[in-house]
């Protein structure tokens, strides 16, 4: 009698299984970790903004007061250049500016724009908010 070589339909269907649970582990850490990438992005972009904010409040001893949404690339108070901020997730356009009146404070804002899932900021503090969903 000749014996059939190969897989069974059991043996084939319990492989099928195990790749569909390791997807299932694998691709919820994969999602979480480009968002962690992409939040890293408009970070470091923030903390150079800041970086310029805290330099013209060395000379001046204020923030810069401006309205809300106020462009960062080209303000009279930064060094910032265009394209400097640019990024593979973020650009110039991405980054507002608004200070507040007194120049005591101000806030910086990442814009979303369906690449994070909230408006990433940063205060004059140094504390971040948005981002990820807690």
């Amino acid at each position: 009698m000749k014996r059939n070589s190969g897989f069974s339909l059991v043996e084939l269907m319990i492989v099928i299984v195990i790749i569909g649970v390791l997807a299932a582990v694998a691709v919820p850490i994969y999602s979480n970790n480009v968002m962690k990438a992409k939040m890293s992005e408009a970070d470091a972009a923030l903390g150079s903004i800041r970086t310029q904010l805290r330099v013209y409040y060395g000379e001046n001893g204020t923030y810069p007061t401006a309205a809300t949404g106020s462009a960062v690339v080209g303000a009279d108070w930064n060094d910032i250049n265009a394209n400097e901020l640019d990024g593979k997730y973020f650009d110039d356009d991405s980054f507002t500016y608004y200070g507040y009146a007194g120049g005591d404070s101000f806030t910086v804002t990442c814009a979303n724009e369906g690449v994070i899932n909230y408006d990433r900021t940063l205060d004059q503090s140094g504390v971040l908010g948005g981002g990820i969903e807690e």
